[in-house]
């Protein structure tokens, strides 16, 4: 388990798409700073806006963490 309780197994079955509170928690991050950080611009992955939901596609999280290499994903 890493230190957000997520195991290795668990990234990979992850689906397309988080909401913005799940992605946050996998970077060890609370729903205030991760809107917050949206609202500045300074989210560090992609994300899709859908009305009012924001939706971090799971790829480019997984690059960030390290969990897939580039050649891979």
């Amino acid at each position: 388990m890493t230190t957000t309780g997520v195991s290795a197994t668990d990234l990979t079955q992850l689906p397309p798409t988080l909401d913005l509170v799940a992605a946050a928690r996998l970077l060890g991050l609370g729903r205030t700073v991760a809107y917050e950080l949206v609202r500045e611009g300074q989210w560090p992955t992609p994300i899709i806006r859908a009305g009012r939901k924001i939706r971090v596609p799971t790829l480019p999280l997984l690059h960030l963490l390290g969990a897939v290499s580039a050649e891979r994903g």
